[in-house]
Order: structure tokens, then sequence, then C-alpha cells
């Protein structure tokens, strides 16, 4: 009895410790999935990135892409290098407190031709006594300066023509989004080569140093040092020249700060065509239009009359308002009218004045280009578009520079022509990078016969860059009527007895 009466206690009492048994073996499991879960996790994760990357590496062995664009850039650094050189100036400066001495600079170039002629920024060797230029076997030779064009950027120094591997060119502008390098010597790391994509074309930085500009904007890394080097494409070619940062508008060419993601280098184009002329020992001559523009901004903001009231009022678009277009001028020649707005020059379109500059100034006088011009019909009442035809004059720096001029004048110095080598041979004198005195009166400071190659410690080549350093140095001041004062310009002149002098110009 006690035996039957006991064993639902027992059957009670299992019950009770297998139900407390299940909890804690939960419990325990639990525990072990949060230990061994993540390990678990990891590992699975593990091996999938295993898997991906075996076959991504697979992919790449196969293809080969990454490998054949490593491979194409060595080749271009392999194409371009011999022709890259470091070139180093020094020079002896004055200062107005009295203190003088000799300073060092650096820039890089590029070979042009198996004749020893290697292009270079002007503002690289503007201040130049002694040019070297460093090839990127090591070698080193002493360069001459032949000439600059000052209000482009470009200049041309020269080296003994022998073991020389001058660069491929190519004029063809590239297309945005094209690959390029970037070739110099980036804070003097000598030879150094960068990459990038084309930005954008035409562009314009409002440059200090520069009057007339049409850069192409790259992102290749490109710093101080990096000036005169060769831009290139993906051939080898090469389709610019670095030339500046642009770090801020209004910059300085020469006062250049840190890569900040746009590199601005000159077209081959503009290149060729005042290089050829420097190297064939003629003036730098560059096209004319003879027009007169304004910003659509300035036209919006003012009053305005007949007929630049009509393009206030009408025109929608991109272009320059033409105020005027004196007679005698290629533009007036072909039928350009005041009023009218230029919205293209051979299909290029022209949202800038600077743009204007730079599309017909670097363009050869006896050219012919096609103007697309919008004009309001007053019969009908409604715009038409019209293209227009215009052969281009020689531009006469003394149009551009009219105040330059006067000033010289009022000095007694009448008469200034560019030393060309012709000219050299033809006077009778030894050719020299410079400005000939052509007539003076008796009371200049300059004689007749004298060659003027720097002014204020920057070197001239040509009329323009004189009157062109003269404009920039302040000369004469807007405010002041006749020279005179306490302020003066120093010139460095080779006189006719065959002396280096100083002259202290007045303004």
């Amino acid at each position: 009895m006690s035996i039957q009466e006991n064993r639902p206690e027992t059957v009670s009492s299992s019950r009770s410790h297998g139900s407390s048994v299940l909890p804690i073996l939960a419990i325990m499991f639990g525990l072990l999935l949060l230990l061994v879960g993540p390990l678990f996790v990891s590992s699975l994760l593990h091996t999938r990135e295993t898997e991906v990357i075996s076959r991504a590496s697979d992919r790449l062995s196969t293809l080969g892409v990454l490998e054949a664009i490593s491979q194409a850039s060595r080749e271009i650094a392999l194409i371009v290098e011999p022709s890259v050189v470091h070139v180093t100036t020094e020079g002896y400066f004055e200062r107005d407190n009295g203190r003088s001495g000799v300073y060092a600079s650096s820039g890089s170039g590029w070979i042009y031709d198996q004749n020893g002629f290697v292009v270079t920024n002007a503002h690289v060797v503007s201040a130049a006594d002694t040019i070297e230029v460093q090839f990127s076997n090591g070698e080193r030779r002493p360069a001459t300066f032949i000439g600059s064009d000052v209000r482009s950027d470009i200049a041309v120094v020269r080296v003994e023509p022998e073991r020389l591997h001058p660069a491929s060119r190519s004029i063809e502008l590239p297309a945005q989004g094209d690959l390029v390098y970037a070739f110099g010597s980036p804070f003097d790391f000598r030879f150094s080569m960068s990459s990038g994509i084309v930005s954008g074309l035409g562009r314009s930085a409002g440059l200090v140093g520069l009057d007339q500009e049409n850069f192409i904007q790259v992102d290749a890394a490109v710093n101080p040092g990096n000036s005169g080097g060769p831009l290139c494409d993906v051939y080898g070619n090469v389709i610019g020249m670095n030339t500046a940062i642009a770090t801020g508008r209004g910059s300085s060419v020469g006062e250049e700060g840190q890569f900040a993601g746009i590199a601005l280098a000159i077209p081959m184009r503009m290149i060729e065509l005042v290089v050829d002329q420097i190297i064939g020992g003629s003036e730098v001559t560059k096209g004319f239009l003879g027009i007169q523009m304004s910003s659509l901004e300035d036209i919006s903001r003012r009053p305005v009359r007949e007929p630049m009231h009509h393009v206030a009022r009408h025109f929608r678009g991109v272009g320059v308002p033409i105020t005027n277009v004196p007679a005698g001028n290629p533009a007036a020649a072909a039928g350009v009218l005041p009023g009218d707005v230029l919205i293209s020059i051979n299909g290029v379109p022209v949202p800038k004045i600077d743009i204007v500059a730079a599309e017909i100034g670097f363009k050869l006088p006896g050219s012919t280009i096609e103007l697309g011009i919008w004009r309001w019909n007053v019969e009908l009442e409604e715009p038409e578009k019209l293209t227009i035809d215009v052969t281009l004059d020689a531009m006469d720096p003394q149009s551009l520079y009219q105040n330059q001029v006067v000033y010289l004048e009022r000095l007694g110095i009448l008469e200034l022509a560019t030393l060309t080598p012709g000219l050299a041979n033809s006077l009778e004198v030894d050719w020299t990078p410079g400005v000939y005195v052509m007539e003076a009166s008796s009371r200049a400071p300059i004689s007749k016969g004298s060659i003027i190659t720097d002014v204020g410690q920057q070197s001239v080549s040509s009329v323009e860059d004189l009157y062109y350093r003269l404009k920039q140095s302040g000369v004469p001041p807007i405010f002041r009527r006749f020279p005179g004062g306490a302020s003066a310009i120093d010139l460095e002149v080779l006189t006719p007895e065959g002396t280096v002098e100083i002259q202290s110009l007045p303004f």
C-alpha cells in the first residue's frame, strides 16, 4: 500500500526535475550560440570573401585591363621623359632700399626640335641672366634666351643641338574626359609625371600676368615647378604646356599656389604659332579683328541706346555684344555692325571677351575666320543669325598700348622696332633679343641706336613685350597726365657703344 501510494510522488519528482533542467539546457544552448554563432558567421563571410577575391583575381588575370593601362602609362613615360628638361635660372636683383644680390629659380621645359630649341613659360626665364637646362639622363647644358611672347607666357631658349630627343606634338584639341599626363619638376622633384583627365576647354582664370587666356583645364596634379612642362595625350604627343594653377581668381603667373584640382595648360596650336615665329627670327604677329566689345552683364545693368538696347531687350543666350566697329578695320569691311552679338568663331562658342581675344589673337594675319552673329532685324522686328567671313589683319601693338606710346614719346623716345636677326643684319649690329630705338630726341634718356633688353628686371624681346611690361608695372599712372615724380622704372639698355647701362625712367 505504501509503495503504491509513493509512485505518484516519484513520478512527480522526476517530472519536476526534468522541467527544471530544460531551461538550463536552453540557456546553455543560447550561450553556446552567442559564443559560436559570430565565429561561424565570420568564418562563412571570410569564405565568401575569399571566393570573391579569387574570382576577381582570375578575371583580372584573364582580362589584363589594369595591367594594360599601367603598361601604357609606363610606355608614355618612356616616350616623353627624354624630351622633358629641368630649367634653372639665376639673376641679379636690386631693390629700392639699395639691397642687391643673386637669386635662383627653376621650372620645366621640353625639346621642340632637333635644332636645340627648348620651349618653356616666359615667366620661368623672364628675369634670368643665366639659364641652365638639365636633361633626364642628368646631363646639364647652358641655354641662350632666344625670345618670348609675354602676353601668352611662351618663351624659347636654345641649347647645343646634339643628342636630343624632340617631343612629338599634336595640335588636335583634346575632348573633355580624355586622359592626359603632365610632366615637370613639381617642388623640384625633377622629371615627375602625373595623370588626370581634361576637365574643360577654353578656360579663362583671370590671371594677372596674362593678357590672353584660352586654357585646357585638367585635374592632373600640377604644382610650382611644373610650369613650362609638357601636357601629353595617351600617345605621348605634347598637346599643351603646363602654365598655371587656379587656386583663386586673380592669381598672378609665377605666384603659384599648390595643387587644388585645377591646372591650366596652353594648347599646342597657340604654342606653335608663337614659337615658329620666334624661331624663324620674325616678330610675333597676331590676328586683328577690329571690334570693341562689352559683356551681357554690363549691357543689362545700365541704360543703353540704339543699337544696344535691342541686345538688352531681346537677346537670350551666350555671346559677346559688339559695341563699336571702327571704320577701316577687318570687321567693318566684312559687314559686322555695332549692336551685333558675337556668338561663335569658327563654330566655337565665345561666352567671354577674353575668349574672343584668344581665338583671334592666336591666328596669323591673313587668316579667314567665320563669325557667328546674332543681329536684330529692325524691319522684321525679329532676330536673325548670320555667318560672316572676316580676313584678319595684323595687330598693331601701338593701338593696344596708346598710353605707353604717349608716355615714351613725351620722354623723347619716338620710334621703336623689334630687333629681329634680319633687322640687326640691315643695321649692321649684333643681334640680341630686345627692342631697337630707331628714333629719339636729344633730350631722351635713351639714345638712338640703343637696344632695350629688360624692363623692371623682366626680359623683353619685342615692342609688344616692352609696352606690356610697362603697362604691368603701372606705367604711366592713369591719374598723372605727364611723366615725372618720385616713382621710376629701370630699363636695361645696350648702348650703341656696346656697354650695358641701367636707365631709370620717371613716371
